[in-house]
């Protein structure tokens, strides 16, 4: 479906690029002009989906690598993802529900900022403080892995020493550790940490699982899970870190917490069916990533500001991020002319960082796109009392909904952008399900590869 700078996919994500057009802006014939070099990346994203090649992504010793991250919304054999795979996630997520007191996930990069981002939008920020009714009997999860800190380690084991010790019982404990290479410094430190503190100790009962590639000859954590008869999935090969996601690296977090799995990949469909047919200037991600390369080629915009409503949307921005980042920030083009390409990408937060960041939105340099990230109706209302009546502060948001309120604040941040023609543009879900969550993950990873084509 679409409107006047408006695309969107049916019954879900929106695009409204509206504030990207005007005055000081992008004109709309600047897209229409771009139509030709549209038309050639929408082809050559086409084609790598259907060889499983692009004609510049070459492996550290120069030779083609598969790229397989649109593949990941298919169950198909053959694909990163499959009817038997998916089913082995939800039983083994099963096998967590009924057995285990926590997990803990290892990893670092996409090994970690995907898994995060499915925790904190399919768990919540209580997770860990629900009682096990609550949880409906899945664990708690936590993470570590992601950094060489020896005080959050620390922490973290004595945090499970704790639970242990309410339990007054041995605490089963499931470390997942990720890890592509099997060899991650920082997720081998973090794994030989816990291992080595909690495995032999008659208070925790512990159990490993590795997501790795399956090679003895490369992967540590491999070798270790073939002598130690642990389980071990697959990092299927063509998906890289920052694309993982959508493959054995996130899902196994989702299975963990009990998510829609089937529906996250069911929305990660709906975006890529879309794509991969869509006419250039009809296609949602296309246009995404046209207007953003326009705006850093013609209007020198190398600054984007990715601004979550909503405090679960943080970790969307933090995992995005490292997909922009990683993928666009380049030396060279690829004739080998030294382009230095990318936006710094910024994480943002609404409203926090309007009282943070649009300061410099709104007044400093007019070098930043801002990418606000809407979620329409977040399923529940809160109707704010006034219990000082006398205070005529209070009297301003007495009776309101809060999440109306939400969306006041971010409407007044894009029209004060908007008033001083600086370019933004909103990404609306209609709610944060599962299916939803997919679509907006897919889209993001096309409009990225959009932009690098």
């Amino acid at each position: 479906m679409s409107k006047d700078n408006q695309l969107s996919f049916a019954d879900g994500l929106v695009f409204d690029y509206t504030e990207m057009l005007g005055q000081k802006r992008l004109a709309k014939t600047d897209l229409e002009a771009f139509a030709p070099q549209l038309a050639a990346a929408s082809e050559a994203v086409k084609k790598t989906f259907e060889t499983g090649f692009s004609k510049a992504h070459l492996s550290k010793d120069g030779t083609p690598e598969h790229v397989y991250f649109a593949r990941q919304a298919y169950l198909q054999k053959g694909y990163p993802n499959d009817e038997e795979s998916v089913a082995r996630l939800e039983a083994f997520g099963k096998k967590l529900q009924r057995e285990c007191d926590v997990v803990l996930s290892l990893g670092i990069g996409g090994s970690y900022l995907g898994d995060k981002m499915l925790f904190d939008i399919g768990a919540g920020a209580y997770w860990n403080e629900m009682t096990d009714e609550e949880r409906h009997g899945y664990p708690r999860v936590y993470f570590s892995g992601n950094n060489l800190d020896t005080v959050a380690s620390r922490e973290l084991l004595s945090q499970l020493k704790r639970l242990q010790a309410a339990k007054q019982a041995p605490l089963h404990v499931h470390l997942i550790a990720i890890s592509k290479s099997g060899t991650t410094l920082e997720t081998l430190s973090s794994f030989s940490y816990f291992y080595g503190n909690l495995h032999g100790d008659p208070n925790f009962v512990v159990d490993v699982t590795a997501v790795t590639g399956l090679s003895a000859e490369e992967s540590a954590m491999f070798r270790l899970a073939q002598r130690h008869g642990w389980e071990c999935y697959s990092i299927p090969e063509g998906i890289g870190g920052r694309w993982c996601v959508l493959s054995n690296v996130g899902l196994i977090l989702g299975a963990a917490i009990g998510y829609d799995i089937r529906e996250l990949l069911a929305g990660a469909r709906d975006v890529a069916d879309a794509c991969l047919r869509a006419k250039p200037l009809e296609n949602p991600a296309l246009v995404n990533a046209g207007l953003k390369y326009l705006a850093a080629e013609k209007l020198g915009m190398d600054l984007e500001v990715f601004m979550g409503y909503g405090n679960n949307l943080k970790s969307v921005s933090e995992w995005y991020v490292q997909l922009d980042a990683e993928s666009l920030g380049k030396r060279y083009d690829r004739t080998g002319k030294v382009k230095h390409y990318g936006r710094t990408p910024i994480v943002a937060v609404g409203t926090t960082d309007m009282h943070a960041q649009t300061q410099q939105h709104q007044d400093g340099k007019r070098n930043k796109v801002v990418q606000f990230l809407q979620v329409a109706d977040p399923g529940e209302r809160i109707e704010l009392p006034n219990p000082f009546p006398e205070e005529k502060a209070f009297a301003k948001a007495a009776g309101r909904d809060m999440q109306h309120l939400l969306d006041v604040a971010m409407e007044s941040n894009e029209q004060a952008l908007a008033s001083d023609e600086r370019p933004s543009a909103r990404y609306i879900l209609p709610q944060l399900t599962p299916r939803m969550l997919g679509q907006l993950l897919m889209f993001l990873m096309f409009s990225i590869a959009y932009e690098g084509e």
